[in-house]
C-alpha cells in the first residue's frame, strides 16, 4: 500500500513577516494572493478529487484568516503547527521554543476546535531540543527532516556529531515524515527578488519530476509527501498541473490519501501493538 500525504503550508503573510523580513505592501500582497486565491483554489481541487491533506498553519495565519482556518477543518482536513510567526526554532532558547509552541497549539486550538498533532518547522530545520519539546506537549509526529525519502520513521534525541563521527541518539516518540526539496514547490516556482529565488518552472516540467517521485514512492509501497504553499501552487496553471498529478496517482491501485495525523496514529498504534518496524 502507498500512502500519499498531500500538504500546504499556508504561510498567508507571516513569511514575509517573519523569515523574509520583507514589509512593504507589495511582498504582504503575496501572503493576501494565498488566502484569496491559493486556498481556495487548493480546497476546491481536494474537493473535487475527494482527498484530505494537512495544512501547516502558522498562528499568525490562524488569527489574521480565522474563517479560512476554520473552513481547512470543516472540508476534513488537518491543520498542525508551524510556528508562531514562521520563525525558524533554529537558535531559539529552550524555554522559548517551548512557549512558542504552546502559544501555537493554543492559537490553533481556539480558531479551529481541533488540538493539532503534528508540527512541521517553517525553517526544514530543527534545534537540538525541538523533538523533546514536541514530545513535552503531547505531539506525535513532525514533518521537517530528511534522512529517507519515502519511509517514515522516528526522529532521534541525542545525536553527537564530531568532527571524528556521528553518534546516533535515541528513538523518540515523534513519528518523522521525511520531506525533499524535490517534492517542495518552492524551488521550482517562486521568485524573489530578495533574497534570490529564480524558480518560474514551467508546470509541465514539475509534473514531470513529481510523477516520477510517486512512481518510485509507489514501486516501494512507501509514503509519498508532497509539499506546497497556497501563494505558489495557487496560480492558475500550477493548480491544475496539482489536480493532473493527483488523477495520476489516482489511477493506480493499492493507493490512499490521508491526513499525517491519521497516518502517525495509525502507524504508532500498530509499532506499539505488534513491535512493526516503520
Amino acid at each position: 500500500m502507498t500512502t500519499v500525504c498531500l500538504t500546504f503550508d499556508f504561510d498567508a503573510l507571516s513569511i514575509w513577516l517573519s523569515t523574509f523580513k520583507q514589509t512593504s505592501p507589495t511582498p504582504f500582497s503575496r501572503g493576501e494572493f494565498a488566502a484569496n486565491v491559493g486556498l481556495p483554489r487548493v480546497l476546491e481541487v481536494l474537493q473535487r478529487c475527494e482527498v484530505d491533506a494537512t495544512f501547516f498553519v502558522p498562528a499568525h495565519t490562524a488569527r489574521s484568516f480565522p474563517e479560512l482556518t476554520r473552513l481547512i477543518v470543516e472540508q476534513g482536513h488537518e491543520v498542525a503547527c508551524h510556528g508562531l510567526v514562521h520563525e525558524s526554532p533554529v537558535g531559539l532558547a529552550l524555554e522559548e521554543e517551548r512557549q512558542s509552541l504552546a502559544a501555537s497549539i493554543e492559537v490553533l486550538t481556539e480558531v479551529t476546535g481541533v488540538r493539532p498533532v503534528g508540527y512541521r518547522s517553517p525553517a526544514w530545520d530543527l534545534s537540538q531540543d525541538t523533538i523533546k519539546v514536541l514530545e513535552e506537549h503531547g505531539l506525535i509526529y513532525d514533518s521537517s527532516l530528511m534522512a529517507y525519502d519515502y519511509k517514515t520513521y522516528y526522529a532521534r534525541i541525542g545525536d553527537i556529531v564530531t568532527e571524528e563521527r556521528f553518534t546516533p541518539g535515541c528513538d523518540s516518540t515523534i513519528l518523522e515524515f521525511p520531506v525533499a526539496w524535490e517534492l517542495d514547490d518552492y524551488p521550482y516556482f517562486q521568485f524573489t527578488p530578495r533574497p534570490l529565488y529564480q524558480g518560474l518552472r514551467l508546470p509541465e516540467d514539475v509534473y514531470k519530476a513529481w510523477s516520477a517521485e510517486f512512481d518510485c514512492a509507489h514501486s516501494e509501497s512507501g509514503v509519498f509527501t508532497l509539499t506546497c504553499h497556497p501563494e505558489i501552487i495557487g496560480r492558475g496553471p500550477r493548480i491544475k498541473m496539482l489536480e493532473q498529478l493527483i488523477k495520476y496517482m489516482q489511477t493506480h491501485e493499492n493507493v490512499v490519501f490521508s491526513t499525517m495525523g491519521h497516518v502517525a496514529t495509525t502507524l504508532r498504534a500498530n509499532h506499539q501493538n505488534n513491535g512493526v518496524s516503520l
